[in-house]
Order: C-alpha cells, then sequence, then structure tokens
C-alpha cells in the first residue's frame, strides 16, 4: 500500500515535525509511508501533478492556517483524477470544526483530530484489515453511508512513546530542526489553541539529553524546541539547559519559548553561562495592559517580565526576541502605543509586533461579538477590527510594523535609530512618523535595496533633526552600515573616503606592530578583513560628543548575537 504524508509547509527551510512524528509512530508500515514536503511559494498545479505521479492508496494532509487554501484546493483537484484514494485531514486548522469541514468538502473521507500518531496507526491498521470499524477508533470524524460521524476524542498519549524522527539526518540539511520535549501548556491564553489540550506532560530526560547529543555531534546550525511554555517545569528546564552548556559543540544554537516572569535566579545565573549564540529566547508579552492581560486568561507580571529581561540582557551573550499582538480586548490604540513603548524600553533584538489570529477554537473566537471582533474569512483570520481598535488603527499598527521590522529587527541601524529616538515623544511616535513619512514618499509601493534603505532613512532624518545634526547623523548611518558589512562601494551619504594612505601605511607600519593588542592587523591578509573609518564625532559615546575619533571594525570577529564586527577605539597620534 503507498501511504502519502502530504506537508506544504510556509517556507523551504522548515519541516514539518507533524508527520514526521506520524510516520515514526507507525512502525509497521514504514515502507509503505513517504512524506512529500512542499512550500506554499510552490503552485498548486506543481504539487498536484507531483501528489498524481506518486499514485497514492491513502493520502493524507497536514492542515494549518498557513496552507489550507491550498490543501483545499488540491483535495478538490486530485479527487477528480483519484476519485477512489481516501482523502484524511489532520492537524489545528480543522480538528476543531471537523463536522464543518467534513460538509464543505466532499471530496474528504475523514479528518484525525487532535494528537495523531496513535489515530494514524490505527486508521493504517483498518485500511489493512487489523479492524473492521473506524467507529472504534477515538479521534476521528469521518463519512460512513453518506452520513459524518464523530468518534470521541483520544485521551492524550505518552510523548515519551513518540520516536525521535530525525535518524536519518541528511534529509533535513538546510532546515530548521523543530524538537519537541514537551506537549500542552500549563496557561489558558484565549487567543491559543495550546489552551485547548490542559495535558501537560514531558518526554523522558533521559531521551531528550540522548537527541540533544545527536543534534550537538551533527553540528545541526538552529534546533527549535516547539515547547508552548518551554520553562514552565524548572527541574525540567534546567536539565536541558545545563545539558547544552555542558556539551555546548560552539555551533548550535537552540531557541526556546519562555515564560520570563517565571524565570528563577538559578536560570538566570546559568543562562549568563552560556557561550554568545548557544540559546535564543521567544518572550510572548502580548500587551502590557493589566484589563487586556485578565481578559485574556493570562498570567504576567510585566514589571517582572521587564527586569528579568533587562538581567538576561545585562550578559550580552542571549538573543530575546519579544512579542506583541495587536487587536486584544481592551486594547485600542492608546493602549497598544503604551504597551509597545514599555516592551521597546527593555530593548530586545527583536520585537514582533503581530496582529490576533482568530483562530477555529480557541476562547477568542468563541466570543467574537461580545468583542465585536471583525476578522478576515480567510486564513490566517487576522483581525480587522475591534470594538476597541478601528481598522484605521490597524492600519496605523500596520505601518508601524513594517518600520520596525525595518529598521529595528534588521539590526542595521542600532546606533542611528538609538538617538534618532530623542527627537521625539516616544518610540512607537518616531515609528509612526517613519510610516507615515514612506507613504508619502510613496516608498510603501515598491522594496529597497540595502543601500537604498540607508538613504530613505536619512532623508526622514532631515526631515526630524536640525540642520547643524546632519554631519552627526550621516556618520552614524555610515557606522551603522560598515558595522554590519565591508562594502566596496562607498554610498553617496558616507562622503569620500576619511582616512588618508599615509595615515593607513602608519596604522599598519607602525601603531599595529607596535601595540601588542592590535599586533594581529599587522599583516596585509588581515586587511581584507578589516575597515578603519574616522569620523568627526565619539561615534561610541551615547552623547553627541564632537571629538576626532577613528575606529576599526573586524569581520572575522563578529558577535553572534547581531553579526556585528568586532569594534577598536584606535589611538589618534598627532
Amino acid at each position: 500500500m503507498n501511504i502519502i504524508l502530504t506537508a506544504v509547509n510556509a517556507k523551504y527551510i522548515h519541516s514539518n515535525l507533524a508527520v514526521y512524528s506520524l510516520r515514526a509512530y507507525a512502525k509497521p508500515y514504514l515502507d509503505e509511508v513517504e512524506i512529500a514536503e512542499y512550500t506554499i511559494n510552490q503552485t498548486t498545479d506543481f504539487i498536484l501533478m507531483d501528489l498524481y505521479k506518486k499514485k497514492p492508496d491513502i493520502l493524507c494532509f497536514s492542515c494549518y492556517i498557513w496552507n489550507i487554501e491550498y490543501v483545499t484546493e488540491l483535495i478538490a483537484e486530485i479527487h477528480k483524477l483519484l476519485p477512489e484514494v481516501p482523502i484524511w485531514l489532520g492537524g489545528p486548522e480543522v480538528s476543531y470544526d471537523a463536522v464543518q469541514v467534513l460538509e464543505s468538502y466532499p471530496q474528504v473521507t475523514g479528518i484525525m483530530k487532535g494528537e495523531g500518531e496513535e489515530t494514524f496507526l490505527e486508521v493504517l491498521d483498518y485500511y489493512h484489515g487489523k479492524s473492521s470499524n473506524l467507529s472504534d477508533i477515538p479521534g476521528l470524524t469521518y463519512r460512513e453511508d453518506g452520513q459524518i460521524r464523530e468518534n470521541p476524542w483520544r485521551t492524550v498519549m505518552d510523548l515519551s512513546k513518540v520516536p525521535f524522527v530525525y535518524q536519518d539526518i541528511d534529509k533535513f540539511e538546510n532546515k530548521i530542526i523543530y524538537y519537541e520535549s514537551s506537549r500542552g501548556c500549563p496557561f489558558s491564553c484565549s487567543y491559543c489553541l495550546s489552551s485547548v489540550d490542559k495535558c501537560l506532560r514531558f518526554r523522558n530526560l533521559d531521551l531528550v539529553k540522548k537527541e540533544l547529543q545527536f543534534f550537538l555531534d551533527h553540528k545541526i546550525p538552529q534546533v527549535k524546541f516547539v515547547d508552548r511554555t518551554f520553562n514552565c517545569n524548572q527541574k525540567h528546564a534546567m536539565a536541558v539547559w545545563s545539558y547544552i552548556y555542558e556539551h555546548d559543540n560552539g555551533i548550535t544554537n537552540f531557541h526556546f519559548e519562555v515564560a520570563a516572569d517565571i524565570l528563577t535566579e538559578e536560570e538566570i545565573a546559568l543562562l549568563h553561562k552560556m557561550r554568545p549564540g548557544l540559546v535564543q529566547l521567544e518572550i510572548g508579552v502580548q500587551s502590557t495592559n493589566p484589563d487586556t492581560i485578565t481578559e485574556i486568561h493570562r498570567k504576567m507580571d510585566f514589571q517582572k517580565v521587564a527586569e528579568i529581561v533587562r538581567q538576561i540582557n545585562a550578559g550580552k551573550n542571549v538573543h530575546q526576541h519579544l512579542d506583541l499582538i495587536a487587536g486584544l480586548p481592551y486594547e485600542g490604540l492608546d493602549s497598544f502605543q503604551k504597551s509597545f513603548d514599555e516592551v521597546y524600553a527593555v530593548r530586545p533584538e527583536q520585537l514582533q509586533l503581530g496582529f490576533l489570529k482568530v483562530l477555529k477554537g480557541s476562547y477568542m473566537a468563541e466570543h467574537q461579538e461580545e468583542y465585536k471582533l471583525i476578522h478576515k474569512d480567510k486564513p490566517p483570520y487576522e483581525v480587522l477590527s475591534t470594538k476597541w481598535l478601528s481598522y484605521d488603527d490597524v492600519l496605523v499598527l500596520k505601518s508601524v510594523e513594517e518600520m520596525v521590522e525595518t529598521f529595528y529587527n534588521s539590526g542595521q541601524f542600532g546606533s542611528t535609530i538609538e538617538h534618532l529616538e530623542q527627537y521625539f515623544s516616544s518610540a512607537f511616535e518616531m515609528y509612526c512618523r517613519m510610516g507615515r513619512f514612506y507613504e508619502e514618499q510613496g516608498y510603501h509601493k515598491r522594496s529597497h535595496s540595502r543601500i537604498g534603505r540607508y538613504e530613505i532613512l536619512l532623508e526622514f532624518i532631515k526631515t526630524a533633526v536640525p540642520e547643524e545634526s546632519l554631519v552627526f547623523f550621516q556618520e552614524l548611518l555610515t557606522f551603522d552600515l560598515y558595522l554590519r558589512e565591508n562594502v566596496k562601494n562607498r554610498p553617496a551619504f558616507a562622503g569620500d573616503y576619511t582616512v588618508k594612505k599615509e595615515e593607513l601605511f602608519h596604522l599598519y607600519d607602525e601603531v599595529f606592530p607596535r601595540e601588542e593588542a592590535l599586533a594581529g592587523y599587522a599583516g596585509k591578509h588581515q586587511r581584507r578583513m578589516i575597515h578603519i573609518e574616522k569620523f568627526q564625532y565619539d561615534i561610541l559615546s551615547e552623547r553627541k560628543e564632537k571629538k576626532e575619533t577613528l575606529i576599526l571594525l573586524d569581520y572575522q570577529k563578529r558577535n553572534p548575537l547581531n553579526h556585528q564586527a568586532k569594534v577598536i577605539r584606535l589611538p589618534i597620534e598627532t
């Protein structure tokens, strides 16, 4: 029998842990089950043709908000070509309204609801004649004799029984590795489907350590834990973090989603010991409005979150990514601005401004009418307006999101943006003004080159700061540019190269050999991997101080958190 598990991923670098787990659990049929992975960047025609050529006997699709439109188009077309082939769906996008999905798509045989490993295996047993009735399989909604039948949900399984799926690691070359050490979530956030599964359970730590060592031995670039709140169990979190700290291979990065306000002093102390770039943390703040936090059933003390984020930042070794969600109850534009400014003030490496997705089966979806919550009918069901937030407000936030993504999250304009903030009443106001400027100039209608973004930012700066400060900001932009990239074609805003040849020869031939800290830069090979720049201002000072400064940037010694070159202040000799 030829059974195809189909995954349509958002990007090529993504992999679908769910389908690999289903196949690994169905051990008796391992040779019969094939995984077919595609991306939403491929045409449905291509996927249709490829699936048809595989000649499946059973066709299964993994369904999420990012791929459901592709899946529904595919099942309609492939059913015309292979009308006798059973089509099964699974995943969060079809689990919570399974009857409605079957009513809408008569081509579908049935839906495996929720956790799928045991259900998938029993469905295959049915098709192999080992069981006679689909009605005996928990977790199914299916079509039989022209009727839609719904079985009870399946009891959650022991996570340690799920086989490790990465033994053939070559299949995942150039892809992010997703790993699961727990399922379920202790919290009940109303916008999230993880709150539906109240049964939090953990994979056996001996198994986890063995599997982590596999990743370390194979020098996997990044492993993303998909645990919903990784640190909800301190013993489990400390065991995992201690293991990767003690067995660090100098290459692998581990990504964790955590609740910052429950991090303990012991956990923070361990994080401070980590190699820069060994771990990165994603922290879902969502809002700092206490009424909003209460209404969405979260438990969070933002002042504690802010303090802990600052403590971790002080170590300068852990990348932190903080999230906000626009469109939550009691969060209007003014409230969201306050949330934004409070989160921005703790200076995470990235601030993700997201928009509420009204997921099927979530508490938020059930209370749409109460919140006057209007959202798009098409996935990902993004908010359009609420009782507190108009669509005009949403458009403002969309503009802010784009500006934050371009000028903050990119990490390309750090020094410039930090000084520019001082000319505005708040960071939020600055990004609002940027967004309006972008639209007024028509820049939002087209894409821009890397250098083009620097030039646009300088244009905006000219509208916001006194003329006497422009030279300072041009130097900041020049510094930010060379901090990330050893560009060969000098942009116009940077002006002429500021270091004369005789100065360079003096540095190479006399200063570098003489200064112990600079001795490594004397060789000709090293010179190709450094850049030396002279500024009128002390570009490394927090203040705008006019003081001639000479700086060396070393591109071989980049900061693993932000990829910035190492910066060395050079002596200026008179």
